[in-house]
């Protein structure tokens, strides 16, 4: 299996004789269809353009639109089994949750591939799963909502922790008429309900993670419902994890009682996933305006772009990003 920069050369030896075409979906496709070969089962990747830049945000992000994506790229794969490869900075809880909700009627067996990250609500959907598999170059991320408040330097995604953290934090400054006044202005950017809210969302992320551990990771564990709990407070914790995109190890998300297996433990399956990863990594750099891809073994595809056009892709290959981790 190529390396990834193996592959990119593979690209532009391609392109030379497509005259100029650089092959990126025909070259990411068959990446998938190896994968699914080697395993035997149905393999789709979930994927978004977040780490290398550019484009709207909001295009990146889990969004309810997704579950039409799935449905689609789902439609005649059968069961009861499927291996789904998550890279994704995260979205919408609740969106996550009907992703969830579609995938597992799917499919009775689950398995979640974390070739780099996945984080916030990507986190979510992988704790959904029946087990995980990272790499040693492979993290997730907190659960702990953010919240988008609008505020005079405009709209920012804040987290529900840190707003209720600071709200508590000017009730103690309060009775101190020389610190008090200096919190105003920061306090008039509530709304009315945003704390309620803020107390909601965070209880929602913990509970829904909670449910599908004890239902589907952890259900062969005699202790099944608390060891799910507590994995699920870990993960919600932002006072302990201290921002919301802090890059959690495997090794710290075994000790909050994830199953995950090592990536590396499996040469050729390593080496099929890492390839998928790195055909789609050269998808969103040279094909700027894919935003977002839900991609299944058998070619069928949704992609989310910044611009309705087709895109045409260059004649030429720009300089590529840094290179991900070595296998």
């Amino acid at each position: 299996m190529p390396t990834w920069g193996d592959l990119l050369h593979q690209l532009t030896q391609r392109a030379k004789t497509a005259g100029g075409q650089v092959p990126l979906d025909e070259v990411r496709r068959e990446a998938l269809a190896n994968l699914s070969k080697l395993t035997g089962r149905p393999a789709v990747l979930y994927a978004s353009r977040w780490l290398q830049g550019g484009g709207p945000t909001g295009l990146q992000l889990i969004t309810l639109e997704d579950v039409h994506g799935f449905m689609e790229v789902l439609h005649g794969v059968p069961g009861p089994s499927l291996d789904l490869i998550l890279h994704s900075p995260g979205g919408s809880p609740t969106a996550a949750e009907a992703i969830v909700q579609y995938l597992r009627s799917r499919a009775s067996d689950l398995r979640v591939f974390v070739p780099l990250a996945a984080m916030s609500a990507a986190t979510m959907i992988a704790c959904a799963s029946d087990r995980i598999v990272m790499g040693k170059h492979s993290y997730m991320g907190p659960i702990d909502p953010q919240m988008v408040l609008e505020t005079p330097l405009g709209q920012q995604l804040l987290p529900a922790y840190a707003i209720k953290q600071q709200f508590e934090r000017a009730q103690a400054d309060s009775a101190n008429p020389t610190l008090f006044p200096a919190w105003i202005p920061m306090l008039q950017q509530y709304g009315p309900s945003l704390l309620v809210q803020c107390d909601n969302v965070l209880k929602l992320s913990e509970d829904l993670v909670s449910g599908w551990l004890a239902k589907w990771m952890l259900k062969d564990r005699h202790d099944a419902p608390a060891a799910a709990e507590t994995a699920a407070k870990k993960l919600n914790e932002h006072g302990a994890h201290r921002v919301h995109d802090r890059y959690l190890p495997r090794e710290l998300l075994r000790g909050y009682g994830l199953v995950i297996d090592d990536l590396e433990a499996d040469q050729p399956l390593q080496d099929a996933v890492l390839t998928v990863f790195h055909a789609m990594s050269h998808t969103f750099s040279i094909a700027g305006a894919a935003q977002k891809i839900i991609e299944n073994h058998l070619g069928k595809t949704f992609i989310k772009q910044a611009q309705v056009a087709q895109v045409q892709m260059p004649a030429f290959i720009p300089p590529p990003p840094s290179a991900p981790p070595g296998r």
